[in-house]
Parts: structure tokens; C-alpha cells; sequence
């Protein structure tokens, strides 16, 4: 039987061997890859204090490759001792200069060895300064550039683009906004041949050449992601690059000509983009492997070539006119929006915007079919005269599963409320026009499924349509119709419509109909 004074020492000794594991550092006994991967979830405030808990600790500091100064705030960055920063007095020194300070002299104590695979920051600096940092970011081979400045001082003059990481050899990411001019095209296709992601923010291209023959193959050869935003002067633009998967063109409002030539493009977002009042505008979009098109706020282009992709998924489509309706289009414009909706004929999901619905219904429309459409979300302020638009549509979607409307109610559009007595059998002009539109539909009315309208106010428009798909719809298994806020008279006065609804003859025994 063991004795007190031996269970003594037995428990002694348990509790010095748990002392001694605990006191075992087994953070720092992790790899450099590891424990950088677990600083870059830090900010780098964070990571800098870090750095004076020992030896092991300062060598992460030096060597930490993902760089973002973005999370830096004008307390947390000392003028005194920049290599290991004091977090307490930094109050009366600028931001921005404090913080190109810090960013300086962080470069400056680097490892030799060691690379950056990320730097970001956002300041304002002079351009050589701003030159200074990128070249002292190159020489320790940075994968990732992301900037965002502004000039230090008040001036009209702008940045000249940073010629030094045009032959970076390292250089994988690049992501620049400022105020800036591009170096000739022939400088430009001089380098970036490692280059995968590319983003160029306020350019300023005004009296400079355009970019038609920069962003091709073999001055890109590697380009997959490309971003251009407020590209300002840019009037024609090409792009031919082989291996781009990713294009994104926003706020180039001069834009006349794009030309896209991509085998692996698979999405394509343009918006706010094309001049309106052009004399001159065309569009050509070539991209056999396009899966996903977001195209909103673009004027309708004189001419449009769009070769359709038999692997497109959805689309997202908000064409408009400088005369709003768009009545009377010139012909050349009506074969323009029929090219461009017939590019999306293989499209799986399709949403357009209002203004397209009212080009379409103010203009006779060839459109072809949309034979792999199987969901169709229109946005639309539901006016009598979009009706054909509307008509057209569903003709052009033969084999059509979800039909989604979202009714924008525009205090400017006059809708005629629903009043007829149950019993009241005479046709209104719509009910009429949709009546004749049956056989034109037939294939539509036999797959459709499923129907949600939302902004449901029980206007004579969409009672006419939604008692007209009740009544048609052979396959029609689920109506739901959203309604907004009423007060309690029109509570009453659509309790009333619902239940009349509720009366209509329906074509379908599995429809369900829900009213929320």
C-alpha cells in the first residue's frame, strides 16, 4: 500500500513535469510557412509588435511575405523607432506621411532573401515616392501589387504609370488606382509576361493612342483576370487575349468600340460603358466559352456581332436609349439589340432590366428563340405598353421553367386598378390582346412552372396576365404573388380580388396559388 509520503512526491512530481510542458513554446516551434499563414490573419500593427518577443519572432517580422499597410490607423505607427514601432505617441504627425515612413523602412529592414508575396497600401504620396516604393517592392520579387493612391499635393498633373514593373519577372497580380497615364503601347508590350490579374483604376488616356492593339497575346500571354474601370478617353478598345477568364469593363463612358476576342472567357461584366449620343458605335464579342455576362447601363450600339456561347448560364442584360421609350429605333439599332439577345439564345437564366423591356416593346422584334432558357426575371414598371415586350419575350421561351416578375411601381405610371364584379364577363383591350397571343405561346404555356410577381397591387395588368397563365398554364404547378404594405381599405379591397382569383378556371389540377 502506497504511503502518504510517496503519493506526496508522485503528485510533486506530476505537477513539475505539467510546469515544465507548459512552459514549452510550441508556437515557435512551428515552420516559417505556418506561422507566416497564421500572422496574415493579423493586422500588421499586430504582426510588428510581435516582432520583439525574441530572436525567432524578429526573423518572421523580416521575412513576413503578405505586406497589407491598409489596416494601419494615425495611432498605431511610431516615428521613433520605425523597426520595431512604439504604439503610444503618434498623435501629431500626418497619416499618410507616418504611414509612407513605416512602409519605407518595413522594406528597408527586410531579409535579403525574402520575398513579398503581397504588398498593399492606400496613401497619399508624391510620384517619387510612390516610384521608390514600387522599385524597392520589385527587387524582393513582390507576387502582388495593390495600390490606390493620390497626389500629396493639389495639382491637375497626373501620375506617369510606373515603368519598372512592366518587366517584372516575379510580378503575378497588379492592381493600381490613381490618377495616371499610360507609357506608350510600345513600352507597355514590352513587359508583363508573367502577369495573371491585371486591374487599372482612373486611367487617363485623353489625346494619347488607344488601346487596340495592347491587350493581346503576345503582350499578355498569361493574362486570365482583367479589370478596367474609369478608363477616361478610352474610345476603342480590343482585346485578343487567348488565356483571359475573367473581363470587367466599368465607367469607360467614351467608350464607341469593343472588340472582344477571347477562346477561354468565361465572364464578362461591362457596365455604364458606351457613348449614347456617338456618332459611331459597335460592339463584337467572340467568346465560344462564356458562362456568365453581366451587361448593365450600356447605350444600345449601332452595330452589334455576338456569336452565341453554347455554354452560357446566365445573363444579366440593361440596354437603354437616349429616348427613354425608344419608339421608332433606327433599323440599324433594332438589328444591333436582335444580334445581342440572339448571342444569348443558350442561356440558362436570363434577367433583364426595365429599359430593355420597353425597347422591345416599343419595336418590332425578331428575337430567337431561347431554346435552354429555364428561369426569366423581367423588371419592369408593368405600363400597358409593355405587354408586347412581355409577349415577346414568352414567345421567345418555349421551353421556359421559372417566370419571375418584379414590378417597379414608378409614381409616373399610371395603373388601372382592378374592379370588376365577379360575375362581370366582359374583356378588357389586354385580356383580348393576350387571348390572341395563345397560339404563338402554346409551347411556353405547357412548361411553365412556376410564377412569382413581386410589387403584386392588384392593377388591372397583372391580374389580366396572372388570371391568363392560370388559365392556360397546363403545367403550371406554383403562382405566388407578392404584395408591399397596404392600408386596411386596400386590405379589404384585395381580399375581395384574391378571392375572386381564387374563382378563375384553371388549366392546371396542381397549381397552387399563394398570396403574401
Amino acid at each position: 500500500m502506497e504511503t502518504r509520503a510517496a503519493k506526496r512526491k508522485k503528485i510533486a512530481k506530476r505537477l513539475e513535469n505539467e510546469a515544465k510542458t507548459a512552459a514549452i513554446d510550441r508556437i515557435s516551434d512551428l515552420p516559417d510557412a505556418v506561422l507566416h499563414n497564421i500572422l496574415f490573419l493579423l493586422p500588421i500593427k499586430c504582426v510588428a509588435q510581435m516582432s520583439v518577443l525574441s530572436k525567432r519572432w524578429k526573423f518572421l517580422w523580416s521575412t513576413f511575405p503578405d505586406l497589407d499597410f491598409t489596416t494601419l490607423s494615425p495611432c498605431s505607427i511610431s516615428n521613433k523607432n520605425l523597426k520595431f514601432p512604439n504604439y503610444e505617441n503618434q498623435r501629431n504627425h500626418p497619416l499618410d506621411s507616418t504611414r509612407m515612413d513605416f512602409i519605407t523602412q518595413v522594406l528597408s529592414v527586410r531579409h535579403k532573401h525574402s520575398g513579398i508575396r503581397n504588398l498593399c497600401f492606400r496613401a497619399s504620396l508624391s510620384f517619387s515616392r510612390l516610384n521608390s516604393l514600387i522599385r524597392s517592392a520589385i527587387r524582393h520579387n513582390v507576387r502582388e501589387l495593390d495600390i490606390e493612391v493620390t497626389t500629396s499635393v493639389a495639382t491637375d498633373d497626373y501620375f506617369n504609370f510606373p515603368r519598372c514593373v512592366i518587366g517584372s519577372e516575379s510580378l503575378r497580380v497588379l492592381k493600381l488606382k490613381s490618377g495616371f497615364r499610360l507609357p506608350p503601347s510600345s513600352i507597355m508590350r514590352e513587359g508583363f509576361q508573367s502577369l495573371h490579374t491585371l486591374s487599372l483604376s482612373l486611367v487617363i488616356l485623353y489625346n494619347q493612342p488607344n488601346l487596340s492593339d495592347l491587350f493581346v497575346e503576345s503582350s499578355f500571354p498569361l493574362l486570365k483576370n482583367l479589370h478596367l474601370d474609369m478608363c477616361f478617353g478610352l474610345k476603342y478598345l480590343h482585346v485578343g487575349c487567348r488565356g483571359l477568364e475573367d473581363l470587367s469593363l466599368e465607367k469607360c463612358f467614351q467608350l464607341q468600340g469593343l472588340d472582344v476576342s477571347c477562346a477561354k472567357l468565361e465572364k464578362m461584366r461591362v457596365v455604364s460603358c458606351f457613348d449614347a449620343y456617338s456618332k459611331k458605335s459597335s460592339l463584337r464579342i467572340n467568346a465560344p466559352k462564356l458562362l456568365h455576362l453581366f451587361w448593365q447601363y450600356n447605350a444600345v450600339t449601332d452595330t452589334t456581332v455576338f456569336e452565341h456561347s453554347n455554354l452560357l448560364l446566365e445573363a444579366y442584360v440593361g440596354l437603354f436609349s437616349p429616348n427613354r421609350g425608344a419608339i421608332g429605333m433606327k433599323m440599324g439599332k433594332v438589328e444591333s439589340v436582335n444580334s445581342f439577345l440572339s448571342g444569348l439564345s443558350h442561356s440558362g437564366s436570363l434577367i433583364l432590366e426595365r429599359q430593355t423591356i420597353e425597347i422591345l416593346s416599343n419595336n418590332n422584334f425578331f428575337i430567337q428563340p431561347f431554346r435552354n432558357l429555364k428561369s426569366l426575371e423581367l423588371l419592369t414598371g408593368f405600363k400597358k405598353s409593355n405587354v408586347q415586350g412581355l409577349a415577346c419575350l414568352f414567345r421567345s421561351s418555349p421551353t421556359l421553367h421559372t417566370l419571375i416578375l418584379k414590378i417597379i411601381n414608378d409614381y409616373k405610371i399610371e395603373r388601372k386598378q382592378w374592379n370588376r364584379d365577379l360575375w362581370d364577363m366582359t374583356s378588357t383591350e389586354v385580356e383580348q390582346y393576350w387571348e390572341s397571343q395563345i397560339p404563338s405561346l402554346m409551347s411556353f404555356l405547357q412548361h411553365l412552372k412556376v410564377v412569382k410577381i413581386h410589387g403584386f397591387l392588384d392593377c388591372e395588368n397583372e391580374v389580366t396576365l396572372a388570371k391568363f397563365l392560370l388559365k392556360h398554364g397546363k403545367a403550371l404547378e406554383e403562382m405566388i404573388l407578392c404584395a408591399g404594405q397596404c392600408n386596411a381599405r386596400d386590405t379589404l379591397r384585395r381580399q375581395k380580388i384574391r378571392s375572386q382569383m381564387m374563382g378563375f378556371s384553371w388549366a392546371s389540377s396542381n397549381a397552387k396559388v399563394a398570396f403574401l
